[in-house]
Order: structure tokens, then sequence, then C-alpha cells
């Protein structure tokens, strides 16, 4: 893992970006405590598609459960017999 000031990662940018295209990890230091850290996106990004797709199939399921649901009388009541 690389570590660079601040004043050299804004005249570096490009070659730490092409750092971290390779698997390096680039922490960015302003007075010699670490402020921020370049990785790469590509795995961030997959796991945050798969976690987006969980999501949208279980408000599907819960869409389905609900389209089939039926209270009868009114809801407060059925809500305090539900805590009982």
């Amino acid at each position: 893992m690389k570590t660079v000031p601040v004043f050299e990662a804004k005249n570096r940018f490009s070659e730490l970006i092409a750092a971290v295209e390779h698997g390096d990890q680039v922490t960015i230091t302003r007075r010699g405590v670490p402020v921020a850290r370049l990785v790469a996106e590509t795995a961030d990004a997959a796991d945050g598609s798969r976690q987006r797709q969980r999501v949208a199939s279980a408000l599907e399921r819960l869409r389905q459960i609900r389209s089939g649901l039926v209270l009868e009388g009114d809801l407060k009541v059925v809500a305090r017999a539900g805590l009982d």
C-alpha cells in the first residue's frame, strides 16, 4: 500500500489512479495523519448490485404476500389484537 501526502496526491493523481487500477491501495495523508484511501471500485460495485437485487426481491415477495391479505374491521382494533 502506498502512502502519499495530499499535496503530492494532487500532483500525481493520474499516476495514483493507474496504481489503484492495477490493484494497489493508496492512503492519502495530511500532516502524517491518514485522511483518505483510494481503492478499486469493481469489487464494491458488484457487492452493491447484488445487495440491490436482494432488496428488490424481498420487496417483491412482500408485495405478493400483501396482495392476498384482507383485514376485516378497524385497523387499530386489529393492531391491538395483534399485541395481545
